[in-house]
């Protein structure tokens, strides 16, 4: 009935309009909001009419809970004379009604819409120039389950999951200290999504604080559909293929992180968080490490730092080898290595180049194929490179234990895999050209820029350069809960870091 009362109203053209304040005509206010709206589909409006006073309760469809709505209108139908007046309605929502826990007084048609369609309930009144919303969100989403990227044998098995408020209340569980602290605000010029930033006020530099915020004002961005669109403004300006922003599924390990004085960023729709700043060897720790013995949690940090590097350095190091260096490989095994070379009709460069190119291929069709077809992938990859390519003459038997020993050694750190592949490909061509003094200075090079990285004042390979003895007991070892239980490293207490107050 409203929506054809208001329809000839709407062919004004939408982003024209400026952020007007609410009217206290209820009529003129309603036009503004088809106008602005353009009469969309999911915009519910209940009216009311208590007494002489005209109500209307707009909320966006299946975003709210019917049961407190319906509620909300018996309440007003009955505790309300004829000679109500818009003050005392007014008045009766704000102090003495129980159907929210939560209401805003809403000035504005930007602030009206942001928060109707986030689940809220916004109630005009005829005779008032502001609004009152109501918390009755009732949406479907993802319910919390366990992680798929950062799995663990020990511990919690909740991940983040898309609306933001869920993940909040994730973390309050964790830490009920009033210290942890969520600062929220929207950003994306149209998507107005809601951002949140994590910290503890007791650990958290004020410095710091106030350059991540600086940044983030630097996005201009329309459209924020998930942390990824913010992860560039954080990120050192310094060209590099790592990052120094982290990002994790799991509340227990942002928890830990903002403990030490970073700040987490949760996105609303997106599952996963940001953490600034974020330090390289922080990518080969893991939850389980606080769970096991400290010898194994060593043992286990050690081994993903040497499959670290034998996902980089193996397959270059084997071409420049093969090509350059054959004095370094043994009498008997270098004689199968050129009796299986003699039989395929490409370099071994040009061979290892393309045999890891199908295996990135398979690998990512795995990835975005259906689960119920994706072991598909698979056995044909098993039969493609493991035994059809040998037999046909096309890589050489060698190769294919380089490529999935190199494959198996990527998937120990995960975190850092689009770097190490882009770094795989070429070292291959360095160790193909230059041989292994190529591959010397490369890994040289890319030790240089990732030591000269820096975010937030905070070095990338902090505590290991700057060198930091007392962070080391957590870094390559893990010291036991005796020993780390004695004091806190705050990331502030690095050596090199710049962020404390000067105020």
């Amino acid at each position: 009935m409203i929506e054809k009362m208001y329809s000839s109203h709407t062919g004004q053209n939408a982003d024209n309009l400026t952020d007007d304040k609410l009217k206290l005509n209820l009529n003129e206010n309603m036009i503004k909001i088809f106008e602005k709206s353009s009469s969309s589909a999911d915009l519910n409006v209940r009216e009311l009419t208590i007494g002489t006073v005209n109500i209307n309760i707009l909320t966006a469809e299946a975003m709210t809970d019917t049961y407190y709505i319906n509620k909300l209108v018996s309440a007003l139908n009955k505790n309300f004379p004829v000679n109500s007046t818009a003050k005392e309605i007014y008045d009766f929502l704000e102090n003495t009604s129980l159907f929210s826990t939560q209401l805003i007084d809403v000035y504005t048609f930007d602030e009206l819409f942001r928060v109707m369609n986030t689940g809220m309930a916004v109630v005009l009144i005829d005779g008032l120039n502001k609004a009152i919303a109501l918390t009755v969100n009732n949406f479907e989403f993802r319910a919390v389950s366990e992680p798929t990227n950062e799995v663990n044998e020990r511990g919690s098995k909740e991940s983040f999951t898309e609306p933001i408020r869920i993940n909040m209340s994730l973390l309050r569980r964790r830490i009920k200290s009033p210290t942890l602290t969520f600062d929220m605000f929207s950003m994306g010029q149209v998507s107005k999504t809601d951002i949140c930033l994590v910290y503890m006020t007791d650990a958290v530099s004020k410095k710091l604080l106030r350059n991540v915020k600086a940044k983030l004002k630097k996005s201009k961005l329309k459209i924020i559909l998930d942390s990824g669109y913010l992860q560039p403004f954080l990120e050192s300006d310094r060209a590099s293929l790592f990052s120094d922003v982290g990002v994790t599924e799991r509340p227990d390990t942002l928890i830990s992180k903002i403990s030490e004085g970073r700040i987490g960023i949760l996105v609303d729709g997106t599952p996963f968080a940001l953490i600034v700043p974020y330090l390289f060897s922080e990518n080969f720790q893991s939850m389980d490490d606080y769970c096991f013995k400290p010898y194994y949690a060593t043992f286990i940090r050690i081994l993903k730092y040497i499959a670290f590097a034998i996902a980089i350095f193996l397959p270059g190091s084997y071409v420049a080898i093969c090509t350059f260096h054959f004095d370094l490989i043994p009498n008997a095994m270098l004689f199968n290595i050129l009796a299986s070379q003699e039989m395929t009709p490409f370099p071994i460069m040009v061979e290892a180049f393309v045999i890891h190119f199908i295996y990135e291929i398979m690998r990512e069709a795995g990835i975005r194929l259906p689960r119920p077809i994706g072991h598909a992938v698979s056995i044909v990859g098993a039969l493609v490179i493991g035994d059809a390519a040998v037999t046909a003459g096309l890589i050489s038997s060698p190769m294919v234990m380089v490529v999935a020993l190199t494959a198996i050694s990527g998937f120990v750190v995960p975190t850092v895999h689009q770097p190490v592949l882009i770094l795989r490909f070429a070292f291959i061509i360095i160790g193909g050209e230059l041989g292994l003094y190529g591959i010397a200075l490369g890994g040289v090079l890319i030790l240089v820029n990732a030591c000269s990285l820096e975010d937030f004042g905070v070095p990338f390979f902090s505590p290991i350069s700057p060198f930091n003895a007392y962070s080391m007991r957590d870094t390559f070892a893990r010291a036991s809960f005796k020993t780390l239980q004695n004091k806190t490293a705050k990331i502030e207490d690095f050596n090199g870091v710049d962020i404390s107050e000067t105020e």
